[in-house]
């Protein structure tokens, strides 16, 4: 045999094997994702809420924003809403390394550097992408930051 034709059998008998070890992961795949709605305390409101507090979807999780509605400065309330961003994460089965995408609303953008000196490393070595933003009306109740995100689970 020559050495194309030993390097053709190697290529096909390596792409028959590497099909048949992802034909599983493919059809488990395939499978109709599943909303889930992860309820703070694990327990759904007896009044139909305004929004969910966490939604899964496949192997996503969408956070709605959280923000700290007690007085303090912009590094309390920055704490407050990361520690519970975290707690919510991983009751579904998530963690702050697994976030993709995060949200800030400040309610003023002078609290910039005193808000990142707070969520520096919260999110491990690789943090995840983050848009920033001071919208002009500032942002509901009493908090000074809100919060969103999208992880994996």
């Amino acid at each position: 045999m020559t050495s194309s034709t030993n390097r053709r059998r190697l290529l096909t008998t390596g792409l028959a094997a590497a099909t048949a070890a992802a034909t599983p992961a493919l059809a488990a795949s395939e499978e109709k994702p599943v909303k889930r709605v992860h309820w703070t305390g694990g327990k759904r409101p007896e009044k139909t809420p305004l929004f969910s507090p966490a939604v899964s979807y496949g192997g996503l999780l969408f956070i709605s924003g959280i923000g700290a509605h007690y007085k303090g400065d912009i590094k309390a309330h920055t704490k407050t809403v990361l520690d519970q961003i975290q707690q919510t994460l991983e009751a579904a089965g998530s963690s702050m390394e697994k976030v993709l995408k995060v949200n800030v609303f400040l309610n003023d953008l002078k609290d910039y550097a005193a808000m990142n000196e707070v969520f520096q490393g919260r999110f491990g070595a690789e943090p995840p992408v983050r848009t920033t933003v001071a919208p002009a009306g500032g942002i509901p109740g009493d908090s000074l930051v809100e919060i969103d995100c999208i992880a994996c689970i």
